[in-house]
């Protein structure tokens, strides 16, 4: 870890058309309350950590009457400044996106500040993706919490206690098996991630989201329903939809046609919304319906015991 002393905080004001709404914007990224590279404050603001290419830096973004305020720390805080309008959306192209069902209208009127960001960073994105692999996202949640706590940097000015610093990609491949498995991450999810960081390079480096597409899906461990979480955050992809999900095909189905779906099912369903799919899985799973449950849940491993 790197131990950083005082830094001078960097701000920035910035006006967006649209009412911005950090919590919900933000929320994605996001993994649990318990998140150390995220913090949300009752009042609306938001704290979060990057590894940005120039280094740690710590964000803190607020909203009110139109107005974004940010302040940031760190070697990474003039990076993390700049890039805050696409954070937050910016670059996300509603045009088009014409809600076609009336659980989509109801959701769009109530969320109105909702838009797909990107964080351009890639790595930050697929680490947790794949600890949530074929898993509960409890398990998922405190594997990602152990391996920040143990590797992440303190976070960079005066952030909320506890928060860290994403690891570097020599970090992730200088990681033991052991603290793979004390942190409980099977040996699969351990490889994927360890190979995904010696080819970190080329995928920050990557174009558009189908160049980063099929990057990730090159890799061995990572799928389409890993490149599809990944660019959802990393390229703010709004049409990215997350084939494979455990749940998703039955909200969507439900929702939309009031029956259950597979992931065939769900395609068809979103196809009308082609190129905003994942925003209309944004706007159900906001304000759409689930299915009643139909049997136990899954229950929760812990590979630390195996």
């Amino acid at each position: 870890m790197v131990a950083l002393g005082p830094v001078a905080a960097r701000e920035r004001e910035w006006r967006a058309p649209w009412p911005v709404d950090p919590a919900l914007v933000l929320g994605p990224h996001r993994r649990g309350p318990g998140d150390p590279t995220m913090r949300a404050e009752p009042g609306g603001a938001v704290w979060r950590t990057s590894r940005t290419p120039d280094g740690p830096g710590t964000l803190r973004v607020a909203a009110a009457s139109g107005r974004v305020a940010a302040t940031a720390w760190g070697p990474g805080a003039d990076w993390m400044l700049a890039t805050l309008p696409a954070l937050l959306g910016a670059d996300d192209d509603v045009s088009g996106f014409v809600p076609g069902h009336e659980v989509v209208r109801n959701a769009a009127r109530r969320y109105p500040g909702l838009r797909i960001g990107r964080t351009s960073r890639v790595l930050e994105a697929l680490v947790p993706a794949v600890l949530e692999q074929k898993v509960v996202v409890t398990e998922a949640r405190r594997a990602w919490r152990w391996l920040l706590g143990r590797y992440g940097d303190p976070a960079p000015g005066p952030a909320p206690e506890g928060m860290r610093v994403f690891p570097g990609p020599e970090v992730w491949r200088s990681i033991p098996s052991w603290d793979w498995h004390r942190a409980g991450a099977e040996a699969v999810r351990a490889r994927t991630i360890v190979n995904a960081a010696r080819h970190a390079g080329k995928l920050e480096e990557s174009g558009g989201s189908a160049e980063v597409d099929r990057l990730l899906r090159a890799l061995p461990g990572v799928g389409v329903w890993t490149s599809a979480e990944v660019r959802q955050r990393s390229h703010g992809d709004a049409d990215a939809v997350s084939v494979g999900d455990f749940h998703l095909p039955s909200l969507v189905g439900w929702s939309l046609s009031g029956a259950r779906a597979d992931d065939a099912g769900m395609l068809a369903l979103l196809a009308p919304y082609r190129g905003h799919r994942h925003r209309v899985s944004r706007l159900l799973r906001l304000g759409g319906s689930r299915p009643p449950a139909r049997g136990p849940r899954a229950p929760v491993r812990d590979h630390r015991r195996f």
